[in-house]
């Protein structure tokens, strides 16, 4: 695999603008070598309803498609096909189908700290409004996106910038459909947790537009909860993102559907009781049926693969399961990574405290200057703690595809 491959989000950019969902992948395959022998087996369509899809108690494989046959072989086959499908079968169970940024036209206006993102599409306009936090000294910096509150002051200091929008007036955290999305997409089978991803994506488009005093290549996005959630979709449907950080994400984010292992009991059942609008309408089949889906949180995350993500979950937690996203979906994912030859760019952060506790964002710092700035760590974002790794929750591991 070539050297490079971790920089061909900052060359999509400069060739073609932001990419949409469905390009990137296609764009990331130019600059991979092609094996000659590389075949992608089709993808079910339509892809199977909960009904035909078996019964797997353990995390899923994420090297065996949809056929249910065929197991990838190569890294090469990773990227050119299973990877791509993976994008499909979360945009079709989980998330909704992204909009196509393609035909979006995007400007953007700032004063001072104000920046405002003007999007237009199918005759109508909708506007994002973030505020830019800049770090003392002349730039460019890099940045982390976020909203639902972060410790601003941490990151200013280390040098990072920090811009943050009203995730609710994107798209109100109902079934009201209403917010700045809504406008442009109403009626649309789309989770809030897409349309608060778009959000991100949308002000990263603003950041490249007017602010010179951010490097919009070295960009992170993060939430915690809900909001953590809607980061790790936001980490995952654009590859400009460097580093993705969800905190305290819980199920629909780096909590397993499959385990429960420590929290309230989160699962599939009642988050999409509770809150249904999250995502889109086709998880719901898999109401009671959660062994049968064909993914789950590693999947997601193996998906964001070479580029990076650091998760974060309190040891206290009292609402999400940190234990299984330690434990469970880690793991899993890092055999992922570390098959792809790129395990440093997934860690796991267990600060002491509980739900969305301000003091985990200074916890993922060092992994995020890593990543944004290149500086080295001492601190090892694979240790578990007095926690343990549950490799029966995974045995696919033991049998890595041998190709290269």
């Amino acid at each position: 695999m070539r050297s490079d491959i971790l920089t061909f989000a900052a060359l999509l950019v400069a060739a073609h603008g932001a990419p949409t969902p469905e390009s990137v992948f296609e764009r990331m395959l130019d600059l991979l070598p092609r094996q000659a022998n590389v075949t992608c087996p089709a993808t079910p369509n339509p892809m199977p309803k909960a009904a035909a899809c078996p019964s797997v108690k353990t995390m899923p494989d994420p090297f065996l498609y949809l056929d249910g046959k065929t197991r990838v072989q190569s890294k090469e086959e990773w990227y050119q096909c299973r990877q791509p499908e993976i994008m499909k079968l979360l945009q079709e169970y989980q998330y909704g189908y992204y909009p196509d940024h393609s035909k979006e036209t995007v400007t953007a206006t700032r004063s001072g700290t104000k920046l405002d993102v003007s999007i237009a599409t199918g005759g109508k306009t909708a506007t994002i409004s973030a505020t830019v936090n800049l770090p003392s000294g002349t730039g460019p910096f890099p940045v982390v996106i976020a909203i639902g509150g972060i410790d601003n002051n941490s990151y200013l200091k280390a040098g990072i910038a920090v811009v943050t929008f009203d995730y609710g007036k994107v798209a109100a955290d109902s079934n009201s459909k209403t917010g700045s999305f809504w406008t442009l997409y109403n009626g649309k089978d789309i989770g809030v947790l897409t349309a608060w991803a778009w959000g991100f994506h949308r002000v990263l488009d603003g950041i490249e537009l007017k602010v010179p005093e951010i490097d919009a290549k070295k960009s992170g996005v993060t939430g915690c909860s809900r909001l953590g959630k809607a980061a790790l979709a936001a980490g995952l449907f654009d590859a400009r993102i460097a580093v993705t950080m969800p905190m305290c994400s819980g199920v629909q984010g780096a909590g397993p559907y499959r385990y429960s292992l420590s929290g309230q009991g989160e699962n599939l059942e009642n988050s999409k009781s509770g809150a249904g609008w999250w995502t889109s309408s086709g998880i719901s089949q898999f109401v009671g049926k959660s062994t049968q889906l064909p993914y789950d949180a590693h999947t997601i995350v193996a998906a964001i693969a070479p580029r990076a993500v650091i998760l974060e979950q309190g040891a206290s937690d009292q609402f999400t399961d940190s234990k299984g996203t330690a434990t469970v979906t880690f793991p899993a994912a890092k055999a992922v990574y570390n098959w792809l030859g790129v395990g440093p760019q997934l860690g796991m952060a267990i600060p002491k405290g509980g739900h969305c506790d301000m003091s985990g964002y200074a916890d993922v710092l060092p992994f995020v200057q890593k990543i944004l700035q290149g500086k080295t760590t001492t601190r090892n974002y694979d240790d578990l703690g007095s926690w343990k790794a549950m490799p029966e929750a995974y045995p696919w591991a033991t049998d890595l595809p041998k190709g290269k």
